[in-house]
């Protein structure tokens, strides 16, 4: 069985959603694993990780404004350590997700041709995020 583990840091833009697919698909072919799977983490509580469409992003774009209405920094949370963006960014990572597997075969990331690896920033300032991504397999 061969295995890879990397640690990526990503640079994020303010509340926005950033396509790290090919990031992580180096990372399998660096693995050289044929045949396995690929989980990545993000190491944080106030940004998430999905699959989603890869080719309109207004679909980004909509999910980004429908999170806001669910998770509003202009409600009231008792959260507000490091400011009005903090809990509201707890709030939506507790309703998405901080890992995903991916299955490779034939060497690649097994992803629907409309699908791409995203890392959803969540609060109202840059950060450089931490994905943990493991491959394994033969």
């Amino acid at each position: 069985m061969l295995q890879l583990q990397k640690n990526l840091t990503i640079p994020t833009r303010p509340k926005s959603i950033h396509d790290v697919t090919s990031l992580v698909a180096d990372v399998v072919r660096q693995s050289r694993v044929q045949v396995g799977i690929c989980v990545v983490f993000v190491r944080h509580t106030s940004a998430s990780l999905l699959i989603q469409e890869n080719a309109d992003p207004s679909v980004l774009e909509d999910l980004e404004k429908w999170m806001q209405g669910l998770a509003p920094e202009s409600r009231r949370w008792a959260h507000d350590t490091e400011g009005p963006d903090d809990m509201p960014a707890h709030a939506r990572c507790a309703i998405t997700r901080t890992s995903e597997t991916i299955p490779i075969t034939d060497g690649r990331l097994a992803l629907g041709t409309w699908q791409g690896l995203y890392l959803w920033e969540h609060r109202a300032h840059a950060h450089r995020r931490q994905l943990l991504v493991h491959v394994m397999g033969t």
